[in-house]
C-alpha cells in the first residue's frame, strides 16, 4: 500500500515538474503565403503591409503563417511562471522584413504588434522601419492575440480565416500568446546553430547574432509580463525594447531591458519610479506622445496603403480632441538612438547613457508635472524641438469626445508676438537649436543622421525671419 502511494506521489511530482519547467513548444512555419500587390481588390494581400519603402534598399518583404501547441501560465508577481495547461492549438501569422545578405547588421527585431482598437499595427516598425533598413536590421512582426486576428478575418476572410490563438474558443484573454511570441524567436536561425532540414527558414539564410523584441502601449505591458513570469523558464531574447507601457519589470535577469516612455506614459508612473540597474534602463522623453504626429502620419499611409490609394495623399486625421492634437516633439529620434545602444549593451556590455526622469512638481493628492511659463514639461530628455520652442507640445489631452484623446497629446503653436519675443531673428533661433542638438548628440540621446535632419529643419524654418510689428 505505502509503494502504491509513493508511486502515485511521484508520477505527480513528475506530472507538476514536467509542467512548471518544459521548454516552450517548437511551432511549424508555413509560407511564405502568395500574396497579391497590396491595394488588390482580392484583398489577398499582407494586412500591415509596410508603407514604408523597401524595394529601394533591395528588402523584401513575405507573410508566414505559424502553428503549433502553447500552453497557459500562472502570473505570480516578479517570479517564475508556472504551465498550468497545456496542448492548446493555435494558428496565427508572422511579416518578415529582410535585407539582402549583402546589408544584414546581424540583428532581428521581432515585434509584438499591437491590437488595441482592433487593427493590427506594427507600431515600432512605424517609428523606427526608416532606421532600421538603414542599419540592415532584420525585422519579424508578430500577431500574437486573437483581437488583431478577427480584424483581419473580418477584413480578408479568404486570406486569414483559419487563423485562430484561442484553441477554437477554449482559451481566453490571450493567454497563448506568451508561447506564441516565443515560439516565433526559437524560429530564428542564429550563428552557430543548426538548422533542421525540414524547418522553414523565413530568413533565407540570414543567421542572428542578436534576437530583440520589441512592443508599443498594450504589447509593452504583454512584455512585461512575459518577462517577469515567462520568459525565464526559456530565455529566448537577447534583449527587449519596452516601448510605452508596462509596470515594473523584475532585473535579476541577464537579458537587458531598456525601457522608453512619452510623456504621455509617465502620468500613471511617474510616482513609482524604477531604479536603473545593470540590465534595466528607462528614458524618458519631454513633450512627446503615446501617439504623436508621426504615429499618425505613418497609421495613415499604412490604410492608403491597404485600399490601394497614394501614399503622397497621407493626413492626420481630425481626432476630435479640445486641444489640437498630436505633440510634434520626434520621439522616433531619442527611439532610434536606444536601439543602436541596446545593441551594443547586447553585443560589448556597454551600458546606455542615462537620463533623467521627466520632473514632478507634486505628488499627492494628484501627481502634477513641473512646466515652464509656456505649459512644456521639464526634464525628461529635452530634444532641440522642445528646449527651442514654437509651441506648447504635450503628452496630455482629454477625453471628452474621443477616449483615445489622452494618448494623442497636444499641440498650440505660439502666437507671432512670442515668437517675435524668442527670436529677433532667424540666427537667434538656428543657433539655439544647433546648441541643443549638439549636446543631445554627445548625451547619446539622438543619432548623426537625426541631428543632422534637425538642424536642416531649422535652416529652412521661417522663425525669426518674418516679425509682426
Amino acid at each position: 500500500m505505502r509503494k502504491t502511494i509513493r508511486l502515485i506521489f511521484l508520477a505527480y511530482f513528475v506530472s507538476v515538474w514536467s509542467l512548471s519547467f518544459s521548454q516552450v513548444p517548437d511551432a511549424t512555419i508555413i509560407g511564405p503565403i502568395d500574396s497579391d500587390p497590396s491595394g488588390s481588390p482580392s484583398r489577398d494581400f499582407i494586412y500591415s503591409a509596410s508603407a514604408i519603402d523597401l524595394v529601394s534598399s533591395g528588402y523584401v518583404e513575405e507573410e508566414y503563417f505559424i502553428e503549433g501547441i502553447a500552453n497557459q501560465y500562472s502570473s505570480p508577481e516578479f517570479e517564475n511562471a508556472e504551465i498550468i495547461s497545456d496542448d492548446h492549438r493555435y494558428r496565427t501569422r508572422l511579416i518578415v522584413r529582410k535585407p539582402p545578405q549583402e546589408s544584414f547588421n546581424g540583428i532581428v527585431i521581432v515585434e509584438w504588434i499591437n491590437v488595441t482598437g482592433g487593427p493590427d499595427k506594427d507600431i515600432d516598425w512605424w517609428y523606427s522601419g526608416a532606421h532600421f533598413i538603414r542599419e540592415g536590421y532584420a525585422y519579424v512582426a508578430v500577431s500574437a492575440q486573437q483581437m488583431g486576428i478577427d480584424t483581419m478575418q473580418e477584413w480578408s476572410p479568404g486570406r486569414y480565416a483559419s487563423l485562430d490563438t484561442t484553441h477554437d474558443g477554449m482559451v481566453s484573454r490571450d493567454a497563448l500568446s506568451y508561447d506564441i511570441f516565443s515560439a516565433v524567436g526559437k524560429a530564428i536561425n542564429r550563428v552557430g546553430d543548426p538548422q533542421a532540414n525540414d524547418q522553414t527558414d523565413i530568413l533565407s539564410g540570414l543567421k542572428a547574432d542578436i534576437i530583440i523584441a520589441t512592443g508599443h502601449s498594450q504589447s509593452a505591458s504583454r512584455l512585461a509580463v512575459y518577462l517577469n513570469n515567462i520568459h525565464p523558464l526559456e530565455p529566448i531574447y537577447d534583449g527587449v525594447m519596452v516601448h510605452g507601457g508596462g509596470g515594473r519589470i523584475r532585473d535579476d535577469q541577464k537579458v537587458k531591458v531598456f525601457k522608453i516612455m512619452a510623456e504621455t506614459d509617465m502620468r500613471r508612473r511617474a510616482a513609482t519610479p524604477q531604479p536603473n540597474t545593470d540590465t534595466f534602463v528607462q528614458w524618458e522623453v519631454a513633450g512627446t506622445a503615446h501617439a504623436d504626429y508621426d504615429f499618425e502620419i505613418e497609421y495613415s499611409k499604412t490604410r492608403l496603403l491597404r485600399e490601394g490609394m497614394p501614399l503622397s495623399q497621407a493626413l492626420a486625421r481630425d481626432v476630435g480632441c479640445e486641444i489640437p492634437a498630436h505633440s510634434r516633439i520626434p520621439f522616433r529620434d531619442p527611439f532610434n538612438a536606444a536601439f543602436e545602444h541596446l545593441v551594443s549593451w547586447i553585443k560589448d556590455d556597454v551600458a546606455p547613457p542615462t537620463a533623467e526622469p521627466l520632473k514632478v512638481s507634486r505628488m499627492m493628492p494628484q501627481l502634477e508635472f513641473a512646466r515652464d511659463e509656456y505649459g512644456n514639461i521639464l526634464g525628461g530628455i529635452r530634444l532641440a524641438e522642445h528646449v527651442v520652442p514654437t509651441a506648447t507640445n504635450t503628452g496630455f489631452n482629454n477625453d471628452v469626445v474621443n477616449r483615445f484623446c489622452t494618448l494623442y497629446g497636444s499641440h498650440e503653436p505660439f502666437g507671432q508676438e512670442t515668437l517675435n519675443f524668442l527670436y529677433p531673428d532667424h540666427n537667434t533661433y538656428l543657433d539655439a537649436i544647433k546648441a541643443v542638438v549638439e549636446k543631445n548628440l554627445e548625451d547619446g540621446y539622438i543619432l548623426p543622421y537625426a541631428a543632422e535632419r534637425t538642424i536642416r529643419e531649422a535652416e529652412a524654418a521661417a522663425f525669426g525671419r518674418q516679425r509682426v510689428r
